[in-house]
């Protein structure tokens, strides 16, 4: 059964303050993990050489200090399977209107996932990780509109897999060493990298000497802060540079920098060129100066429901119709670029053994 997938149109021109303040608004309504239910690769199976058995880590253990996941927390993965297992069990043993994949999402990040405002009476969710979504919940369940989507902020996303909120979080969500010890993580499905994002009259030309003096903001919880307060710590980063100001939602960051409160984001450049698509006034700056991996992400314990996510990214890369390739063309060929092959994924590497 193919998923819905339509090209929206009518979001041309929606961006400024004023738009920023609707998708605010919207963000406030919905942020208390709202339930709603919508209609709605080539991924290689290498094993890319010897498996790395991998411990779960114990609560005063720090996964970054096993070399293997520091260097390569993406390949941290089970190797695809179609079996169902208990995971999986329980959430085909749901009745009813309940018998719905749980999935933490972002409604407000352009193109990605995010609440089209002329979607019709329910404002649906669309963009790249939502048509992901659809994809899992038609393998699963046997149909794509079996999806309770749950809005998620950007520090919330390992506390709703851990509590159990949702089983699975689809959400621009980058794989590395701490988290691959809080959560499970399929392979990859999207690559990208931390960029800069700047008003178009700023002096800031990219991450180095320009940010001087400038203060920055970061989503809290994310790969960004992170990034910057390690390097500040290890002098890579400009000492005057300003980066206390985070946030819960990453697009927060963009109103501040809109309101003049902060003079520069960091963030995934895949998120800050739809951005960037919103406000013409802001533009992506230098080039980015990460390498990152977006995976989905469940419980350290679903194996099997890790597994299965990882054969559908396998069938979802090699889809040549309704698949992968599709999605990137409908969303972000217009925001990234045309070829996508910056963004595809290497084939997955399964070295995770246990």
């Amino acid at each position: 059964m193919r998923m819905r997938g339509r090209v929206r149109t009518g979001l041309r021109g929606w961006g400024g303050v004023g738009a920023m303040a609707v998708v605010c608004a919207l963000a406030l309504a919905f942020v208390l993990l709202l339930p709603l239910t919508q209609s709605h690769g080539d991924g290689g199976t290498e094993t890319g050489g010897p498996g790395v058995v991998y411990a779960r880590q114990a609560a005063d253990d720090d996964p970054c200090l096993d070399p293997a996941i520091k260097s390569a927390p993406e390949k941290q993965t089970l190797s695809p399977s179609s079996a169902d297992g208990p995971t999986i069990e329980k959430i085909k043993a749901r009745e009813g209107e309940k018998r719905k994949l749980i999935v933490g999402v972002d409604q407000n990040s352009y193109r990605w996932g995010y609440r089209n405002p002329n979607g019709g009476p329910k404002a649906d969710l669309e963009g790249f990780d939502i048509d992901l979504v659809h994809r899992i919940a038609q393998d699963i369940l046997g149909d794509p509109n079996a999806v309770q989507f749950k809005a998620i902020p950007t520090n919330q996303r390992i506390p709703a897999i851990q509590k159990g909120r949702v089983d699975m979080v689809v959400r621009t969500m980058t794989i590395n060493c701490t988290r691959v010890g809080q959560v499970a993580f399929s392979a990859p499905y999207f690559k990208t990298g931390q960029q800069v994002l700047a008003p178009k009259s700023s002096g800031i030309e990219g991450y180095g000497d320009t940010l001087a003096h400038k203060k920055i903001c970061t989503a809290e919880g994310s790969t960004a802060f992170s990034k910057l307060d390690d390097d500040k710590k290890a002098g890579r980063l400009v000492a005057s540079a300003d980066i206390t100001t985070t946030v819960p939602n990453q697009l927060d960051c963009l109103v501040r920098l809109q309101l003049g409160e902060v003079d520069a984001v960091v963030t995934d450049g895949a998120l800050a060129a739809s951005q960037a698509a919103q406000d013409p006034t802001v533009e992506l700056k230098g080039t980015p100066f990460t390498t990152e991996y977006y995976g989905v992400a469940m419980k350290s314990d679903a194996d099997d429901l890790v597994r299965r996510v990882n054969q559908i990214l396998v069938d979802y890369r090699k889809d040549t119709t309704d698949g992968w390739q599709a999605s990137y063309d409908r969303w972000l060929s217009a925001t990234l670029a045309k070829d996508s092959a910056k963004s595809e994924p290497p084939p997955p590497q399964y070295l995770r053994t246990s």
